[in-house]
């Protein structure tokens, strides 16, 4: 029996449970999304189509319509999003970083960069950013890493990892284990030095920076805002992420990222052929 007196009894505890209805919090869900505040310049309420806000050890899991932008925003300067993004409609087809990176000649994402799939084709384009900071290499903590550094490091432990966090969003959609594929881990620099060695960036990323995408076909977007793997700091340091997703139009065949390179607009040109089957 509970002590406490606002839920001794069930009528008691539904009374209470009611009156938290208009609590707002840091992190939570915007709903209905089109009463998300301190929007994207030029971006309407009635555009907006989710909006949450990620706290450290949070994730969140999202399909979003082919046009859709997907601002991320590290509002104190010190998130770590790691992303995953899957073919909605078919998702065997999945986020592949190392074609990312082969593909486009460069580990180090930034704006008017391409996030490929294993099939050749485009499911996201970075349209804006103002970090220039994002891992491609180093892939998720694991309950392992965060149990060496923290101590911990189970789902529901204060450390959560990053890949158990993406198995909750995968769950949610049908997937499991199997589909955890290599992710991006936006707002954390990560440099490869002349002797092949990994450098970290600790202050790689300012408060108010932001990505954002645009989703070449039906995404489902995962997201997890846990350290970095890398970041040597014992305490468990992460601070939230902003997501706000909107309505935009598809991109025209004359769009400054498709046409910038020949290996671009391969990709892109494999994306339409995928929609013409």
């Amino acid at each position: 029996m509970s002590t406490d007196p606002h839920v001794s009894t069930p009528l008691k505890a539904r009374d209470h449970a009611r009156a938290q209805a208009s609590t707002v919090v840091r992190a939570m869900p915007t709903i209905p999304a089109s009463t998300a505040k301190d929007l994207p310049a030029g971006v309407t309420a009635q555009d907006v189509v989710w909006d949450e806000t990620l706290d450290a050890g949070d994730y969140c899991a999202r399909i979003l319509k082919a046009g859709t932008r997907l601002r991320l925003t590290n509002l104190e300067g010190d998130a770590c999003a790691n992303l995953l993004a899957y073919n909605a409609d078919r998702p065997i087809e999945r986020i592949n970083v190392a074609d990312t990176i082969k593909v486009q000649w460069n580990a180090y994402l930034g704006k008017g960069k391409l996030i490929l799939s294993d099939m050749g084709r485009v499911l996201l384009s970075i349209i804006e950013d103002t970090c220039g900071n994002h891992d491609t290499i180093c892939g998720p903590s694991t309950e392992k890493s965060n149990a060496r550094k923290f101590g911990h490091g189970e789902n529901y432990s204060p450390y959560p990892n990053a890949r158990d966090r993406f198995l909750l969003g995968l769950l949610k959609f049908g997937l499991g284990k199997k589909d955890i594929a290599p992710n991006i881990n936006l707002f954390k620099g990560v440099r490869v030095g002349e002797g092949g060695g990994l450098q970290f960036i600790p202050r790689s990323s300012k408060p108010g920076d932001y990505v954002e995408l645009r989703a070449e076909m039906n995404v489902l977007i995962v997201v997890a805002n846990t350290p970095h793997v890398l970041d040597p700091r014992t305490k468990y340091t992460c601070t939230p992420v902003r997501l706000t997703a909107y309505r935009g139009p598809a991109t025209a065949q004359d769009d400054p990222i498709r046409v910038a390179t020949p290996e671009s607009a391969r990709a892109f040109q494999n994306t339409d052929d995928y929609f013409l089957s």
